[in-house]
């Protein structure tokens, strides 16, 4: 679950103010009876969990006494999962989520935190719990010593509005809290080592101007984070939006930063990039199983919906989305397996040390907009002449076999990578190519995806023979992919005039 709450800095002789008059009629305040939680955070010796605001802690007094809080995407949001367990034996499961963080160095004991709280639920008429207020005493504990005091204000967004907590936020900065950095209780008791810089090293911001070898490194790291980000939310299954999984965003890290890999080559070592696309490539095969099954089951619905003036046979649909499940959960294990493996466990180390040192070569320090034009232009023409085995996209026939839009739209997602990589640091027409590409690859997409359905329909009813319903459901299914192929084919011709038009293009040449 997802986690938002604001910390405010007070003085040890604070008074919480009173809050009923500043919050919205028919809120009111419950004030709780007092609770000591003591909490042990667990970490490696050099504190990469902290360092990576992450936490993995055993909280004595909870009724699920352990907890990994995981960076999300928003200051002061964080992804909380809770489990049950021994003090002395952390779940299996929650110390898989800190794979990518803690790579496998031992985790133990780190600082003992114990905290004397007095805790207010806002509540609205309907006795919804709307936000909580946490009034934390903190001792930090060396053994039965207490080393460091200090106090703060929790309040943590529950069914209420951000506007809820701006009330709450603005009493408590005129009774003298101090509104600052989101810094969790753990951190300030490890003291400055925790704050440190973490080990996966960011992005960062591009020099102006920037030469070829800092776009290289940006792109890296952006690459490198995005796959680490998403370990832990493919284990647990986490939505990534409204209808996107941390599966699929996985994925895409490993192919971005391949094609990063095979697009920048000149300007990496190949004996340092080949093994690291080697690895990703045997990443992104596991997931795209998974993902492959997720966007079938997805389909499977759309398109029995697509007509609701014809209804498709309800019980012969669900029984095809069950023989999808089943791959799908097969899949999801295949993933399980592969991110619990040393292999995988090898290449987080690699990754890691891959966005710390990239290793570039000479041609690197040559300015970006020089040399950065000519390293796309080769996907670019590979995408638009092809080759004796791909059409080029601009010659792409209307009745061409599956296999042959298929194979263009292989060439158009390396095109668009790289265009991608580039169009923020040489704007202009590039960024102008980048969006037109991205409609060009949503057709080819779209084509792709209706094609593996067909297929899929077709071969679920050859693995039941007998089942005479699912047989014509799978039928009805496949012309209706058809005709979205067909839709695909009409409308393709127009986006690629479009993205190949001379003045998007000429900076390429």
């Amino acid at each position: 679950m997802l986690e938002e709450e604001r910390k405010y800095d007070v003085d040890p002789d604070f008074t919480l103010p009173e809050l009923a008059g500043a919050l919205p009629d028919g809120v009111r305040v419950v004030e709780l009876s007092p609770v000591t939680l003591t909490a042990i955070y667990l970490d490696t010796a050099d504190l990469r969990l902290a360092r990576a605001g992450v936490s993995l802690r055993h909280r004595r007094g909870d009724d699920l006494p352990w907890t990994v809080k995981l960076p999300a995407d928003s200051p002061g949001v964080r992804h909380e999962v809770s489990r049950p367990g021994r003090r002395k034996s952390p779940p299996a499961e929650l110390t898989a989520l800190v794979t990518a963080y803690s790579r496998g160095a031992e985790l133990a004991p780190a600082a003992v935190v114990r905290t004397v709280r007095r805790a207010y639920e806002l509540r609205d008429g309907a006795d919804r719990l709307l936000a909580e207020i946490a009034d934390d005493a903190v001792s930090v504990l060396d053994g039965k010593r207490i080393r460091a005091t200090f106090r703060e204000i929790e309040v943590e967004r529950k069914e209420g509005d951000g506007d809820l907590l701006d009330l709450v936020e603005a009493a408590l900065t005129d009774a003298g809290a101090r509104a600052g950095g989101f810094t969790p209780k753990h951190v300030r008791a490890l003291g400055p080592a925790a704050d440190g810089p973490p080990d996966l090293v960011p992005p960062g911001e591009l020099p102006e101007p920037p030469s070829a070898g800092d776009v290289v490194v940006v792109a890296i790291r952006h690459g490198i984070g995005r796959i680490l980000a998403h370990d832990p939310l493919v284990r647990l299954r986490a939505p990534v939006g409204d209808d996107d999984t941390a599966v699929h965003q996985m994925r895409v890290g490993c192919r971005r930063l391949r094609s990063d890999l095979r697009t920048f080559g000149p300007l990496v070592r190949k004996a340092w990039a080949t093994p690291l696309r080697d690895e990703l490539k045997w990443l992104a095969g596991v997931l795209g199983q998974a993902r492959d099954a997720e966007v079938l089951r997805a389909r499977l619905h759309e398109t029995a919906a697509a007509d609701p003036l014809s209804p498709l046979d309800a019980e012969a649909v669900e029984r095809i989305d069950r023989v999808l499940a089943d791959r799908h959960d097969a899949a999801l294990a295949a993933v399980d397996e592969a991110l619990g493996s040393p292999r995988y466990h090898a290449l987080v180390e690699s990754l890691v040390d891959a966005a710390r040192a990239p290793q570039l070569t000479a041609r690197a320090d040559e300015p970006a907009a020089e040399v950065l034009p000519r390293l796309v232009a080769r996907p670019w023409h590979r995408l638009t002449d092809g080759d004796d085995e791909v059409d080029g996209a601009a010659d792409l026939r209307r009745d061409a076999p599956d296999e042959r839009w298929h194979a263009v739209r292989i060439n158009g997602k390396r095109a668009r990578y790289a265009v991608d990589a580039v169009a923020g640091v040489l704007g202009g027409d590039a960024a102008k190519l980048a969006r037109a590409l991205s409609k060009v690859q949503n057709l080819l997409g779209e084509h792709q995806d209706a094609a593996v359905a067909a297929e899929t329909w077709q071969s679920i009813a050859a693995e039941n023979p007998a089942d005479h319903a699912v047989a014509v459901t799978a039928g009805r299914l496949v012309e209706r992919e058809r005709a979205a192929i067909r839709t695909a084919r009409a409308a393709f011709p127009e986006a690629w005039e479009r993205a190949s038009r001379r003045r998007r293009t000429a900076w390429l040449a």
